[in-house]
Protein backbone atom coordinates (compact mmCIF):
# COMPACT_ATOMS: atom_id res chain seq x y z
CA UNK A 1 0.00 0.00 0.00
CA UNK A 2 1.05 3.64 -0.50
CA UNK A 3 1.65 4.29 3.19
CA UNK A 4 4.02 1.33 3.45
CA UNK A 5 6.00 2.77 0.56
CA UNK A 6 6.08 6.15 2.33
CA UNK A 7 7.32 4.59 5.58
CA UNK A 8 9.98 2.65 3.69
CA UNK A 9 11.23 5.88 2.11
CA UNK A 10 11.20 7.59 5.51
CA UNK A 11 13.32 4.80 6.94
CA UNK A 12 15.88 5.04 4.14
CA UNK A 13 16.29 8.79 4.16
CA UNK A 14 15.40 9.36 7.86
CA UNK A 15 13.87 12.81 7.29
CA UNK A 16 13.21 15.22 4.42
CA UNK A 17 14.87 18.60 4.11
CA UNK A 18 12.25 20.64 5.93
CA UNK A 19 14.07 19.88 9.18
CA UNK A 20 17.00 22.03 8.08
CA UNK A 21 16.62 24.43 10.96
CA UNK A 22 16.59 21.71 13.61
CA UNK A 23 20.23 20.54 13.99
CA UNK A 24 21.48 23.77 15.54
CA UNK A 25 18.60 23.79 18.04
CA UNK A 26 19.03 20.17 19.02
CA UNK A 27 22.80 20.44 19.21
CA UNK A 28 22.45 23.01 21.98
CA UNK A 29 19.95 20.84 23.83
CA UNK A 30 22.22 17.78 23.73
CA UNK A 31 25.31 19.46 25.15
CA UNK A 32 26.57 17.62 28.19
CA UNK A 33 24.54 14.47 27.46
CA UNK A 34 26.57 11.46 28.53
CA UNK A 35 26.99 8.70 26.01
CA UNK A 36 26.43 5.98 28.60
CA UNK A 37 23.13 7.59 29.65
CA UNK A 38 21.50 6.99 26.25
CA UNK A 39 19.70 3.67 25.87
CA UNK A 40 18.31 2.60 22.51
CA UNK A 41 16.43 -0.60 21.79
CA UNK A 42 18.50 -3.10 19.74
CA UNK A 43 16.04 -3.21 16.82
CA UNK A 44 15.91 0.58 16.60
CA UNK A 45 19.69 0.85 16.81
CA UNK A 46 20.08 -1.72 14.02
CA UNK A 47 17.83 0.33 11.71
CA UNK A 48 19.64 3.56 12.53
CA UNK A 49 23.05 1.94 12.03
CA UNK A 50 21.95 0.80 8.58
CA UNK A 51 20.75 4.30 7.62
CA UNK A 52 23.94 5.93 8.91
CA UNK A 53 26.19 3.45 7.09
CA UNK A 54 24.26 4.00 3.86
CA UNK A 55 24.60 7.78 4.15
CA UNK A 56 28.33 7.59 4.89
CA UNK A 57 28.88 5.15 2.04
CA UNK A 58 27.13 7.46 -0.45
CA UNK A 59 29.19 10.36 0.82
CA UNK A 60 32.46 8.48 0.38
CA UNK A 61 31.58 7.65 -3.24
CA UNK A 62 31.36 11.36 -4.06
CA UNK A 63 34.89 12.19 -2.87
CA UNK A 64 33.58 14.80 -0.51
CA UNK A 65 33.45 13.08 2.83
CA UNK A 66 30.12 13.81 4.45
CA UNK A 67 29.71 17.12 2.65
CA UNK A 68 27.68 15.74 -0.23
CA UNK A 69 27.35 18.02 -3.22
CA UNK A 70 23.57 18.14 -3.11
CA UNK A 71 21.61 21.35 -3.36
CA UNK A 72 19.41 20.22 -0.46
CA UNK A 73 20.84 18.22 2.41
CA UNK A 74 18.91 15.74 4.52
CA UNK A 75 18.63 15.94 8.28
CA UNK A 76 20.79 12.87 8.84
CA UNK A 77 23.57 14.40 6.75
CA UNK A 78 23.61 17.53 8.90
CA UNK A 79 23.96 15.42 12.04
CA UNK A 80 26.77 13.33 10.57
CA UNK A 81 28.62 16.48 9.58
CA UNK A 82 28.42 17.60 13.20
CA UNK A 83 29.87 14.25 14.15
CA UNK A 84 32.76 14.50 11.68
CA UNK A 85 33.53 18.21 11.66
CA UNK A 86 32.01 19.49 14.91
CA UNK A 87 34.26 20.70 17.67
CA UNK A 88 34.03 20.29 21.41
CA UNK A 89 30.70 21.40 22.82
CA UNK A 90 28.88 21.38 19.45
CA UNK A 91 29.92 17.93 18.26
CA UNK A 92 27.67 14.87 18.48
CA UNK A 93 28.67 11.27 19.02
CA UNK A 94 27.04 8.59 16.87
CA UNK A 95 25.21 7.38 19.98
CA UNK A 96 23.76 10.85 20.57
CA UNK A 97 22.74 11.09 16.91
CA UNK A 98 20.91 7.77 17.14
CA UNK A 99 19.19 8.84 20.37
CA UNK A 100 18.10 12.11 18.78
CA UNK A 101 16.68 10.35 15.71
CA UNK A 102 14.85 7.88 17.95
CA UNK A 103 13.19 10.73 19.85
CA UNK A 104 12.14 12.45 16.61
CA UNK A 105 10.69 9.28 15.09
CA UNK A 106 8.75 8.52 18.28
CA UNK A 107 7.53 12.10 18.72
CA UNK A 108 6.63 12.59 15.08
CA UNK A 109 4.81 9.31 14.49
CA UNK A 110 2.78 9.07 17.73
CA UNK A 111 1.38 12.61 17.60
CA UNK A 112 0.62 12.46 13.87
CA UNK A 113 -1.17 9.12 14.17
CA UNK A 114 -3.16 10.42 17.16
CA UNK A 115 -4.29 13.54 15.28
CA UNK A 116 -5.24 11.50 12.20
CA UNK A 117 -7.48 9.37 14.43
CA UNK A 118 -9.10 12.46 15.98
CA UNK A 119 -9.79 14.01 12.57
CA UNK A 120 -11.36 10.79 11.31
CA UNK A 121 -13.47 10.55 14.48
CA UNK A 122 -14.75 14.12 14.14
CA UNK A 123 -15.62 13.55 10.48
CA UNK A 124 -17.52 10.40 11.39
CA UNK A 125 -19.43 12.51 13.92
CA UNK A 126 -20.06 15.26 11.34
CA UNK A 127 -20.97 13.64 7.98
CA UNK A 128 -21.73 17.00 6.33
CA UNK A 129 -18.13 18.08 6.81
CA UNK A 130 -16.96 14.70 5.53
CA UNK A 131 -18.98 15.21 2.35
CA UNK A 132 -17.45 18.67 1.86
CA UNK A 133 -13.95 17.28 2.25
CA UNK A 134 -14.57 14.45 -0.20
CA UNK A 135 -16.24 16.78 -2.70
CA UNK A 136 -13.18 19.02 -2.54
CA UNK A 137 -10.94 15.99 -3.13
CA UNK A 138 -13.08 14.93 -6.07
CA UNK A 139 -12.73 18.38 -7.67
CA UNK A 140 -9.02 18.83 -6.96
CA UNK A 141 -7.73 15.28 -7.44
CA UNK A 142 -10.41 13.42 -9.40
CA UNK A 143 -11.68 9.90 -8.81
CA UNK A 144 -9.30 8.47 -11.39
CA UNK A 145 -6.16 9.72 -9.63
CA UNK A 146 -4.35 9.29 -6.34
CA UNK A 147 -3.53 12.23 -4.08
CA UNK A 148 -0.16 13.81 -4.87
CA UNK A 149 1.81 16.36 -2.91
CA UNK A 150 0.98 18.97 -5.54
CA UNK A 151 -2.72 18.70 -4.60
CA UNK A 152 -2.19 19.50 -0.92
CA UNK A 153 -2.06 23.35 -1.15
CA UNK A 154 -5.48 23.32 -2.87
CA UNK A 155 -7.25 21.33 -0.13
CA UNK A 156 -8.49 24.32 1.83
CA UNK A 157 -11.46 22.74 3.57
CA UNK A 158 -9.51 19.69 4.70
CA UNK A 159 -6.90 22.10 6.07
CA UNK A 160 -9.45 23.91 8.25
CA UNK A 161 -10.93 20.59 9.40
CA UNK A 162 -7.48 19.61 10.69
CA UNK A 163 -7.05 23.02 12.35
CA UNK A 164 -10.42 22.77 14.10
CA UNK A 165 -9.61 19.24 15.27
CA UNK A 166 -6.27 20.48 16.61
CA UNK A 167 -8.17 23.18 18.50
CA UNK A 168 -10.52 20.73 20.21
CA UNK A 169 -7.99 17.91 20.62
CA UNK A 170 -4.46 19.35 20.78
CA UNK A 171 -1.92 16.52 20.71
CA UNK A 172 0.03 18.07 23.60
CA UNK A 173 -2.64 19.63 25.86
CA UNK A 174 0.00 21.17 28.16
CA UNK A 175 2.71 21.51 25.52
CA UNK A 176 6.31 20.69 26.40
CA UNK A 177 7.24 22.23 29.78
CA UNK A 178 9.17 25.51 29.71
CA UNK A 179 11.83 26.63 32.17
CA UNK A 180 12.50 30.35 32.76
CA UNK A 181 16.19 31.31 32.92
CA UNK A 182 15.44 34.09 35.41
CA UNK A 183 12.69 34.93 37.90
CA UNK A 184 9.86 37.04 36.50
CA UNK A 185 6.33 38.21 37.27
CA UNK A 186 3.43 37.54 34.90
CA UNK A 187 -0.12 38.69 35.64
CA UNK A 188 0.78 39.39 39.24
CA UNK A 189 2.24 35.91 39.79
CA UNK A 190 5.94 35.42 40.48
CA UNK A 191 7.56 32.67 38.41
CA UNK A 192 10.83 31.58 40.09
CA UNK A 193 13.89 30.84 38.00
CA UNK A 194 14.13 27.15 37.09
CA UNK A 195 10.39 26.46 37.48
CA UNK A 196 8.56 23.99 35.25
CA UNK A 197 5.96 26.04 33.37
CA UNK A 198 3.06 24.37 31.57
CA UNK A 199 0.69 26.11 29.15
CA UNK A 200 -2.83 24.69 29.22
CA UNK A 201 -3.61 25.07 25.51
CA UNK A 202 -6.55 22.66 25.90
CA UNK A 203 -8.27 25.26 28.09
CA UNK A 204 -7.15 28.18 25.90
CA UNK A 205 -8.64 26.51 22.82
CA UNK A 206 -11.98 26.10 24.61
CA UNK A 207 -12.15 29.55 26.23
CA UNK A 208 -15.63 31.06 25.59
CA UNK A 209 -14.12 34.54 25.92
CA UNK A 210 -12.00 33.85 22.85
CA UNK A 211 -13.97 31.35 20.76
CA UNK A 212 -17.60 31.48 19.69
CA UNK A 213 -19.35 28.26 20.82
CA UNK A 214 -15.97 26.71 21.67
CA UNK A 215 -17.24 23.16 22.25
CA UNK A 216 -18.76 22.90 18.76
CA UNK A 217 -16.87 21.40 15.84
CA UNK A 218 -16.99 24.25 13.31
CA UNK A 219 -14.17 24.16 10.74
CA UNK A 220 -15.55 27.25 9.01
CA UNK A 221 -14.34 29.38 11.91
CA UNK A 222 -10.87 29.12 10.31
CA UNK A 223 -12.10 30.30 6.90
CA UNK A 224 -11.59 33.94 7.80
CA UNK A 225 -11.84 36.89 5.45
CA UNK A 226 -9.62 38.76 4.80
CA UNK A 227 -6.74 36.24 4.68
CA UNK A 228 -4.65 38.43 6.99
CA UNK A 229 -6.91 37.32 9.85
CA UNK A 230 -6.16 33.65 9.26
CA UNK A 231 -4.85 31.62 12.19
CA UNK A 232 -1.87 29.38 11.48
CA UNK A 233 0.08 26.71 13.34
CA UNK A 234 3.06 29.01 13.89
CA UNK A 235 1.59 30.68 16.98
CA UNK A 236 0.82 33.98 15.24
CA UNK A 237 -2.22 34.33 17.51
CA UNK A 238 -1.95 33.29 21.13
CA UNK A 239 -5.50 31.94 21.28
CA UNK A 240 -4.41 29.03 19.06
CA UNK A 241 -1.22 27.20 20.07
CA UNK A 242 -1.33 23.50 19.13
CA UNK A 243 2.44 23.60 18.52
CA UNK A 244 3.37 26.36 20.94
CA UNK A 245 4.80 29.75 19.95
CA UNK A 246 8.06 31.65 19.87
CA UNK A 247 11.59 30.27 19.94
CA UNK A 248 10.60 27.07 21.76
CA UNK A 249 7.69 26.09 19.56
CA UNK A 250 7.68 22.61 18.03
CA UNK A 251 10.44 22.36 15.38
CA UNK A 252 8.48 19.63 13.57
CA UNK A 253 5.58 21.83 12.41
CA UNK A 254 6.46 21.56 8.68
CA UNK A 255 6.55 17.76 8.91
CA UNK A 256 3.34 17.51 10.93
CA UNK A 257 1.45 19.95 8.70
CA UNK A 258 2.41 18.20 5.48
CA UNK A 259 2.06 14.64 6.67
CA UNK A 260 -1.31 15.05 8.42
CA UNK A 261 -3.03 16.59 5.43
CA UNK A 262 -1.39 14.20 2.97
CA UNK A 263 -2.26 11.05 4.95
CA UNK A 264 -5.82 12.20 5.61
CA UNK A 265 -6.35 13.29 2.01
CA UNK A 266 -5.20 9.87 0.81
CA UNK A 267 -7.48 8.03 3.23
CA UNK A 268 -10.54 10.17 2.56
CA UNK A 269 -10.07 10.28 -1.20
CA UNK A 270 -9.41 6.57 -1.70
CA UNK A 271 -12.19 5.20 0.51
CA UNK A 272 -15.67 5.80 1.80
CA UNK A 273 -15.77 5.39 5.57
CA UNK A 274 -18.52 4.29 7.93
CA UNK A 275 -18.90 3.06 11.49
CA UNK A 276 -19.72 -0.63 12.09
CA UNK A 277 -23.39 -1.44 12.40
CA UNK A 278 -24.94 -0.22 15.65
CA UNK A 279 -21.62 1.29 16.75
CA UNK A 280 -21.73 4.47 18.79
CA UNK A 281 -18.93 6.97 18.36
CA UNK A 282 -17.16 7.84 21.59
CA UNK A 283 -15.21 11.12 21.60
CA UNK A 284 -13.98 10.91 25.18
CA UNK A 285 -10.26 11.45 25.53
CA UNK A 286 -7.61 9.84 27.70
CA UNK A 287 -5.35 12.36 29.37
CA UNK A 288 -1.62 11.93 28.96
CA UNK A 289 1.43 13.61 27.49
CA UNK A 290 -0.34 12.95 24.18
CA UNK A 291 -4.14 13.15 24.41
CA UNK A 292 -5.62 10.07 22.73
CA UNK A 293 -9.14 8.71 22.33
CA UNK A 294 -10.40 6.76 25.30
CA UNK A 295 -11.52 3.99 22.93
CA UNK A 296 -9.76 3.45 19.59
CA UNK A 297 -11.67 4.43 16.49
CA UNK A 298 -12.98 1.54 14.38
CA UNK A 299 -14.25 2.39 10.88
CA UNK A 300 -14.95 0.34 7.76
CA UNK A 301 -13.53 1.46 4.39
CA UNK A 302 -14.96 0.73 0.94
CA UNK A 303 -13.24 1.63 -2.35
CA UNK A 304 -14.12 5.05 -3.75
CA UNK A 305 -11.85 5.47 -6.76
CA UNK A 306 -12.96 4.60 -10.30
CA UNK A 307 -10.08 2.18 -11.05
CA UNK A 308 -9.25 -0.79 -8.84
CA UNK A 309 -5.67 -0.84 -10.14
CA UNK A 310 -5.05 2.42 -8.27
CA UNK A 311 -5.17 0.42 -5.01
CA UNK A 312 -2.32 -1.90 -5.95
Amino acid sequence: MWWLKWWSCLGREIFPTFFLGLPGLMCKELRGVRKDSLHIKPVTEKILNSAIEKQMSEAAEQDGGLSLKHERKGFLQFLLELNEHGNGAESLTLQQIKALLTDIVAGGTDTTATMVEWVMAELMQHPDDLKKVQQELKEVVGLDNLVEESHVPKLHYLDVVIKETSRLHPAFPLLVPHCPSQSTTIGGFKIPKGSNVFLNVWAIHRDPNVWDNPLEFRPKRFLNDPPTNNIHYNGNKLEYLPFGSGRRMCPGIPLAERMMIYVLASFLHSFEWRLPNDAKLDLQDKFGIVTKKMTPLVVIPTPRLSKLELYT
